[in-house]
């Protein structure tokens, strides 16, 4: 697997992405999946921000409905369901770990770090901790990549496949 080509990053995506976080963007090489209506939903973060600052999240949700779905769903406790199955399904700990490892490998294109080596984000390989990092990674990487981005997204109320945005097209907070 190579490093995903992420098309430079406008000053559009910049303005979009300050207007869905509430505040600037750090370190992005790129808009990693978009919304139907072309909004970023997932930033690729560089692994060392300008400050020098490790970051091991490389995919980061940033679209707010889709935070907004991903907050929600964990409230519901989903995490404590997917750690238990995990825990017992030796073939979808072993999905995991490969999906822990395509994120290494995604992150690496962009430098090496050596405080966050065989860090990646959401609790892979091991546990279930962050349901947006798992979300961002099965939006960047696509369907069957990440089983527990998958089912996250499939479980929650927003859809990569319908605008949430306040406008279409440009800096929308809707959710």
């Amino acid at each position: 697997m190579t490093t995903p080509p992420y098309a430079p990053v406008s000053d559009a995506d910049l303005a979009v992405l300050r207007q869905q976080l509430g505040r600037p963007a750090r370190g992005v090489v790129g808009i990693a999946a978009r919304c139907v209506c072309g909004n970023p939903t997932v930033a690729a973060t560089a692994p060392r921000l300008d400050d020098g600052t490790p970051f091991p999240t490389f995919y980061y949700l940033t679209h707010p409905g889709a935070t907004a779905a991903m907050s929600a769903l964990e409230a519901t406790q989903v995490m404590r369901e997917f750690s238990d199955e995990l825990a017992a399904d030796d073939e979808l700990a072993a999905h995991y770990s490969a999906a822990h490892e395509a994120y290494l490998r995604d992150r690496a294109g962009y430098g090496a770090v050596e405080e966050i080596e065989g860090i990646s984000a959401g609790g892979m390989p091991v546990r279930v901790k962050c349901l947006h990092a798992l979300a961002a990674h099965a939006l960047a990487a696509g369907p069957g990549v990440n089983p527990f981005g998958d089912r996250a997204l499939a479980r929650s109320t927003w859809s990569p496949e319908r605008c949430s945005c306040v406008e279409p097209g440009t800096a929308g907070t809707g959710g």
